[in-house]
């Protein structure tokens, strides 16, 4: 078992900067492939970014390549995802979640989520 618990979620101006938080706990924490997920009103949950277990590979999606960085510290069990320049429609609730396989964005891969953290730009 691993628990998720998000935080860093909040209001921002369109151009801002936040840093998202995950904080994980229960089994070996870097045996895990972390992902970033969000969920806008009225659309599907998307993925955000991922990042191996030992943080050597990361991805992300298309559109928010150069914005976003994934990135994690297995000594404190924590991974984040900072988001530079933000947008309104980056506004959603965002998760983070836990998969024993490699080089996946299917949410359907991740046995373990976080409850998620909201974000909202205003233009």
């Amino acid at each position: 078992q691993v628990q998720l618990v998000e935080s860093g979620g909040g209001l921002v101006q369109a151009g801002g900067s936040l840093r998202l938080s995950c904080a994980a706990s229960g089994r070996t924490f870097s045996a895990y492939n972390m992902g970033w997920f969000r969920q806008a009103p009225g659309k599907e949950r998307e993925p955000v970014a991922y990042i191996s277990g030992d943080g050597a590979s990361t991805a992300y999606a298309d559109s928010l390549k150069g914005r976003f960085t994934v990135s994690r510290n297995n000594a404190k069990n924590t991974v984040y995802l900072q988001m530079n320049s933000l947008k309104p429609e980056d506004t959603a609730v965002y998760y983070c979640a836990a998969s024993d396989m490699h080089y996946t964005v299917r949410p359907s891969a991740y046995a373990y989520w976080g409850q998620g953290t909201q974000v909202t730009v205003s233009s």
